[in-house]
Order: C-alpha cells, then sequence, then structure tokens
C-alpha cells in the first residue's frame, strides 16, 4: 500500500518539470524589526531618520505614534487600511528614553544574491515553508520560473549589472504580470521605479519548462554576477567536489544520471524525498537536483560536444571527520535503487562522486576507461580509412645510413677526396684475382726458399735460378 500510496502521489504531479516558485525574501516594511539599526519597530519616544540620498518604498500596516521624523529626498509610504503615523511629545511609559530609529540602507540587495530567495514547487508549499534546496546558479530565478515578491510587502531590489533578465511572470502587491509589455507599465510608476532600479530589465513571458525531462537553468551566463554575492566556507573533507552551477567546493556526494526520453524529472525528485529523505536517518540531508549541460571531452582534455545529464547533489550537516559521510551512504542507497529500478524510470545509467577518503563509483570509473579505450581505436580506424583515401599523407622519415657508407666513407681523404692508394701488384693479390698462368703459383711455392753458400735468401718467380749462378 505505501508504494502504490507513493506512485498515485508522483501522478498527482504536474508532468511538467523543475519550474519553482522563486520568492524574494527581504521587505522594507516599516513593521520589519530588522529594517531598523536598533533592532526594534521605533516606539511613541522615539524619533525615526530615513537617509536623505536614499530612494526608498515603505510599506506600513499598522498605526504608528512618533515623536518626529526625517524623511528621505525620493520616497513613498504604502498605506494599508488603517496605518498611519501620529506625533506625540513623548510620554510613552512602554517606549523607555526615546531614541533615534535609523531605517537601514536597502540599497545593496541584489537580484543575483542566492542567499535572498527560497524556491518551492507550488504555491502552497511556498506559503507554508516548505522548500528546496538548490544550487547557486538556481536559486536566483530561472528564465522558466514565477518570480512571486509577498503581498502586503514594500522592496527594493537591484537588477544589476547590464543585461536582460528573462523570467516567467512576476508578481507584485498579487498583481501577476506575465508580458514584458504590461510590466514596463508599472515599472515607469512611482512604485515600480522606487522597488526596482539597476541596469538591466526583467523580460517577462517565456513559454516556462515544457519538457518532462527537466529543463537547464540558463543561469550559467550570470554566473559571475550570482557568485559574486556568495562567500565560500572553509571545508574539512580531503576530496572537495565541483557540482555544476555551484560557486563553492561542497563536502557530500554527486549523483550523475544519464537518462531516456521517458524519464520524468518531478517525479523522480519526488521519489527520492518519499523513498529516502522523509527517513529519519536522513533527516540533515539536503538535496540539490538540477538538469545540467556537460561539456564532453576527448580523452579528458579536447572538447568534441555538449551532454545533458540529472545531477542529484547531496549535502549534510556533519562536520570533522564525519562531514560528507552521510551524504555517501545516501548515494550509495540511491544507486542500489537505480539499478533494480532504473529502467522503469527512465534512466540509461550513473555514477556517483564522493567526497569522503574512499570516494567515487568504480564502476562508473571503469566505464571511462573503456570508453576512453574504445574512442582511441575508433580515432585509429577513422586515420587508416582517411590514410587510404589519401586525404591524409605521412611525412617521409629521412632513412638511416646504412654501415656500408660509414664504410666507405672512411675512405675519404682529409681535403674531402678520396684516398691515393697507388697501383695494383699482381705479384701479391690473391690467386683468384690473377690470370691462370700454369705453374705460376704450383712449383714456386715448394720451393720458394732456398740455401746458398752465402745466406739464406728468397727466391724471386721472375728469374730463373740458373741466372743467379751465372
Amino acid at each position: 500500500m505505501a508504494v502504490q500510496h507513493i506512485v498515485l502521489c508522483l501522478l498527482c504531479i504536474s508532468p511538467f518539470a523543475n519550474a519553482l516558485y522563486k520568492q524574494w525574501i527581504p521587505d522594507t516594511n516599516f513593521e520589519n524589526t530588522t529594517n531598523w539599526d536598533k533592532g526594534s519597530v521605533p516606539c511613541g519616544n522615539d524619533r525615526v531618520m530615513f537617509l536623505a540620498d536614499r530612494k526608498v518604498s515603505v510599506y506600513v500596516e499598522t498605526a504608528h505614534a512618533i515623536t518626529g521624523m526625517n524623511l528621505p529626498m525620493d520616497g513613498e509610504f504604502i498605506l494599508a487600511s488603517g496605518a498611519g503615523f501620529s506625533v506625540r511629545d513623548g510620554g510613552d511609559p512602554d517606549c523607555g528614553s526615546g531614541v533615534m530609529a535609523q531605517f537601514k540602507d536597502c540599497e545593496s540587495l541584489k537580484w543575483f544574491d542566492p542567499s535572498l530567495w527560497v524556491a518551492a514547487a507550488t504555491i502552497d508549499y511556498l506559503h507554508g515553508g516548505t522548500y528546496q534546496f538548490s544550487v547557486h546558479e538556481e536559486s536566483v530565478p530561472c528564465r522558466f520560473d514565477d518570480v512571486i515578491f509577498r503581498e502586503a510587502t514594500s522592496f527594493r531590489v537591484d537588477v544589476s549589472p547590464n543585461g536582460d533578465v528573462p523570467v516567467k511572470s512576476v508578481s507584485v502587491f498579487g498583481k501577476k504580470f506575465i508580458s514584458s509589455s504590461e510590466f514596463s507599465q508599472f515599472l515607469s510608476s512611482n512604485s515600480g521605479k522606487l522597488q526596482f532600479h539597476g541596469s538591466s530589465s526583467l523580460s517577462i513571458g517565456g513559454p516556462g519548462c515544457d519538457d518532462i525531462t527537466g529543463c537547464v537553468c540558463g543561469n550559467s551566463v550570470n554566473r559571475d554576477k550570482i557568485c559574486a554575492n556568495v562567500k565560500c566556507e572553509s571545508l574539512d573533507c580531503k576530496t572537495p567536489l565541483h557540482p555544476v552551477g555551484h560557486c563553492c567546493d561542497v563536502c557530500g556526494a554527486i549523483v550523475n544520471v544519464k537518462f531516456s526520453l521517458n524519464f520524468n524529472f518531478e517525479s523522480y525528485r519526488q521519489r527520492l524525498q518519499h523513498l529516502f529523505l522523509s527517513l529519519h536517518k536522513y533527516d540533515s540531508i539536503k538535496l540539490a537536483m538540477s538538469k545540467v549541460s556537460k561539456d564532453q571531452k576527448l580523452l579528458g582534455l579536447f572538447p568534441f560536444g555538449v551532454s545533458q545529464e540529472i545531477q542529484v547533489l547531496l549535502l549534510d550537516q556533519k562536520t570533522g571527520q564525519e562531514t560528507g559521510k552521510l551524504a555517501e551512504v545516501l548515494a550509495r542507497d540511491i544507486m542500489k535503487d537505480i539499478q533494480n529500478h532504473g529502467s522503469n524510470l527512465g534512466i540509461s545509467s550513473a555514477e556517483f562522486q564522493a567526497s569522503s577518503e574512499a570516494s567515487g563509483n568504480r564502476a562508473g570509473v571503469a566505464a571511462g576507461a573503456v570508453l576512453g579505450s574504445l574512442v582511441v581505436v575508433g580515432l585509429l580506424v577513422v586515420f587508416v580509412i582517411l590514410y587510404r583515401r589519401g586525404v591524409v599523407k605521412i611525412p617521409r622519415i629521412p632513412s638511416i645510413p646504412s654501415f656500408s657508407k660509414w664504410k666507405n666513407s672512411s675512405e675519404v681523404g682529409e681535403l674531402g677526396g678520396p684516398l691515393d692508394h697507388g697501383f695494383d701488384n699482381p705479384m701479391f693479390d690473391k690467386p683468384t684475382m690473377m690470370p691462370e698462368e700454369p705453374g705460376l703459383y704450383g712449383t714456386i711455392t715448394k720451393n720458394s726458399i732456398a740455401m746458398t753458400q752465402s745466406g739464406v735468401y728468397f727466391i724471386n718467380p721472375v728469374y730463373d735460378e740458373s741466372d743467379l749462378n751465372a
């Protein structure tokens, strides 16, 4: 029954994926204690001061008594029913001796600050405080998100620097704007000028996300603007991870999911929520799921294309040596679920990384090595085909001189010419080199040495012995 209940819940979810409602957090309400330098709302014995050179729109919900007020050069009060101010000359026993209460400067509140937004899948979740955790780039409104500024609030947001900021819709004071032309009329009003400022413009009326497998946020073009407002903390893990779309390295785990056309982004997000994050042991886990684009690199070096996959970022609240370990446990549980049910969920493959000492998925690493080998073999095949067709030519390698040439080089004289060997003496050449003369070598070799009274001598075959005795 529990599994059936989960399936029914998943079917009730809109099939169109990760389009969220993003709500701006700060306000410039008079009753908000965080807007005052003293940390409290001014009372009857206090004097109120607004910076003269600052523009501000202030929503006032109730009636207030004060001793005086310094107003800005350009500003407005938006009064709710029954709201207003009255001047009292002290005498409020519950207010103390009275102070100068200054309204804080709100010029520094920026659209591209991820910490100033909350996100939810539905309006009900947004009102109920059921928020979704996201990577930094997706914490800021994406092009297919609905942007909401709370009703009965005033605000001031800096939409800078230069550029077009696309969103699906914007709601201000309970009114929803779904086109840029309609919203531009509001921006030309006094409230619009005071609440939105900066050099960028909001482009409204996008189609939203109509891809069941999810949509890429598109805020990577604003990464520098977003990360300029993020301060990264020091990490305790030895091998931090680098999530796509996040400004900081993290300790935790990342599951990368490759999907098919029947994958349902929002259904899978809900599956992870019901099967795992609802368990008590995973109470401290934060999960950010997003569709991301990744550059494909040949042998990890040469980019040759872009692919899309689902990134599941898991962060736990552990510190010290335990940081990231619970996230790795959850990553392994998710991998087991994918192994058992991935084909039914539209998941073709998955791998994970973890920041703990024994991090990573060896199967994924092995698969990467196999893929790299196949790519190398494929390149060799292509090279051979191109070589046979004459498209690619191999340059000639200079031949190495043979031993005989080295030997002949010794026959070169000091001045570069050939050495002078004189003339050939046929008398001392080998017999095979001489013409055949009967008896030239046969009889002489037997009596080549003779003994006489004068001593030992060698016989010269050219002369006859009788000539010697003449």
